[in-house]
């Protein structure tokens, strides 16, 4: 920050960062330089900063991370880029729920200004420029630049179109720059360090390192900052250490609730922008939700397609309507209920979804569907063709019978049914009273040797 503030103008610092090949971490992968300089060119004044630190993807909590153990690199980052661009105000949107980062970047702040390092003629070099901590009330789109720019107005977090762009027309009105924690965080760095030197990470086209959130089947779960470019397999397999109880490798989800799954004959691809986009996922803010062979494919864009479904602001008609439709189908098939025809239907839908949509969320929301159905094809047409669900996950095409050579009446299964479906006497064979059944698992989560869940097809 002293670095920037006193020795470099606001056309090196662009310079440095442009040829540092940063791009944003929050999901679109924008050239981080090139939306600075717009936003320096801009003659209208106030100009403002805004750090996105609303980070609502199951599973990740990258952000967070930062939020609480370095608050002060968010800071020297604003500060930086407020100097870039002209800016003298910056606001930091954290959603209610990380309570933690609200207080530690509150502190940050207090700290800063103390010292003098934020508020007025900052180290002494004449520059002006606070921040100011805003609360997100918890939804999902606030995520988009320009609905959490809604927001900080005290509006309705809806999206709007776009250009002009936040750079151009942001924040009431006036020229501003957001970007989320992670490329905040980045910034101080390369200041120091040096553009050559972060460009010396990564690939041609997606330089530097990148912080993931691996969660899901995997032995080893956490953050992990690793350089653009590596294999999924050294991720999942070298750092994740595999999967656990020897199970088999069978997807991973990448990009948050709006990403594609990766399958096993592609662990070899290499994570950055441009082939994670060609695969049908996309980079997100560093999501990676791991998937074992049990994981049933048509159940996970369910899963997914409700959260987006649920999180949608309403305000477009593709992505109102087209996402409810879709989950409509995919819990038709889901059901053992769907037919051919859905699947041409699902397709069309998510294709007109993607590209009639107003805002981010709708346009990557198909892609847990149309990733899947690229790549696991066969697991809907079981579900369809063959009222089958090869995982043994969707309630409607499963049983639960216990092997009556194995069981010994230990009354397990029995007293741990909700729905009194398990009948049996001490010592004796039991049985599952299939009309009573609701399929929730708990005799087989208590006695998986002797219960087994079978396809209804099977025989």
């Amino acid at each position: 920050m002293a670095k920037a503030l006193t020795r470099m103008t606001a056309e090196e610092i662009i310079g440095e960062i442009t040829a540092s090949g940063l791009r944003g971490r929050g999901g679109a992968g924008f050239p981080t330089g090139r939306k600075w300089d717009l936003c320096r060119r801009e003659k209208a004044r106030p100009k403002y900063l805004i750090c996105n630190g609303d980070e609502g993807d199951p599973g990740a909590f990258m952000d967070r991370s930062v939020l609480e153990a370095d608050p002060h690199a968010v800071l020297e980052g604003m500060v930086v880029g407020a100097k870039a661009v002209g800016a003298a105000k910056g606001f930091i949107y954290i959603r209610n729920e990380y309570p933690l980062a609200l207080e530690r970047m509150g502190i940050a702040i207090r700290q800063g200004r103390k010292l003098g390092l934020l508020g007025k003629d900052i180290l002494g070099s004449g520059f002006d420029f606070d921040l100011e901590i805003v609360r997100g009330a918890g939804a999902f789109v606030s995520g988009e630049e320009t609905a959490l720019i809604a927001s900080i107005e005290g509006q309705r977090a809806f999206p709007r179109p776009r250009p002009p762009y936040p750079a151009q027309h942001g924040l009431w009105g006036q020229p501003t720059v957001i970007n989320n924690v992670e490329t905040w965080a980045n910034i101080p760095s390369i200041i120091r360090r040096g553009a050559a030197w972060f460009s010396g990470l990564g690939t041609e086209t997606s330089k530097g390192t990148k912080i993931f959130s691996l969660v899901g089947k995997i032995n080893n779960t956490g953050l992990v900052e690793v350089p653009m470019g590596i294999r999924l397999r050294d991720i999942v397999f070298g750092i994740g250490g595999g999967i656990p109880g020897g199970r088999e490798f069978k997807a991973v989800q990448i990009g948050g609730p709006s990403g594609g799954c990766i399958p096993n004959q592609l662990l070899d691809l290499p994570v950055d922008y441009e082939s994670l986009s060609r695969a049908g996922a996309m980079m997100g803010s560093g999501g990676m939700i791991v998937m074992d062979e049990d994981t049933c494919m048509v159940d996970i864009a369910l899963y997914f397609l409700r959260f987006t479904q649920e999180e949608s602001c309403g305000k477009c008609a593709p992505c109102r309507i087209g996402t409810r439709q879709m989950a409509e189908i995919l819990a038709r098939i889901a059901a053992g209920e769907g037919g051919p025809e859905d699947l041409k239907k699902l397709e069309e839908l998510a294709l007109t979804v993607k590209h009639g949509s107003l805002c981010g969320l709708g346009q990557t929301a198909p892609n847990p569907v149309l990733s899947t159905m690229r790549y696991f094809l066969d697991e809907y047409r079981a579900h369809i063709d063959d009222r089958r669900c090869p995982a043994l996950v969707c309630k409607n095409l499963i049983t639960f019978v216990i092997e009556p050579e194995k069981c010994v009446g230990c009354l397990l299964c029995l007293k741990n049914c909700p729905a009194n479906a398990v009948a049996g006497e001490p010592k004796k064979v039991h049985v599952i009273d299939q009309a009573a059944c609701i399929k929730c698992g708990a005799c087989f989560n208590v006695c998986p040797p002797k219960i087994r869940a079978v396809s209804k097809t099977t025989p």
